[in-house]
């Protein structure tokens, strides 16, 4: 050890990862359910990446539609814009969310 050498000062700890928002499907980027605007939004993908990727699993094997429909019902709803009325399709994704969650098979996600 030689008293004449100075060590270096400590390294600070890394900053922490930025929070991401909720998995939810959205209510504003969508154009069928909403959910690759949702996985945009928690991802920080672009929506437009998402939809070709559903469109590409779905031509090379058929399961984007299934993998689509299983996170249509799966990923709960955005808060809807107060001045906006949901379309069908939207209110049939919510019955089934709130039943299969009513089931108590899976847990409630907040």
């Amino acid at each position: 050890m030689d008293s004449g050498q100075q060590q270096p000062p400590p390294l600070a700890p890394p900053p922490a990862p930025p929070s991401r928002p909720p998995l939810r499907r959205s209510a504003t980027d969508k154009m069928l359910g909403g959910v690759c605007g949702g996985l945009a939004e928690h991802t920080g993908v672009d929506s437009l990446i998402w939809r070709a990727a559903f469109v590409a699993v779905t031509v090379a094997g058929g399961a984007g539609v299934l993998v689509y429909l299983l996170l249509w019902v799966l990923m709960p709803p955005a808060p809807h814009p107060a001045d906006k009325q949901l379309g069908r399709l939207d209110r049939l994704a919510e019955q089934a969310y709130e039943k299969v969650y009513s089931t108590g098979l899976l847990p409630p996600r907040n």
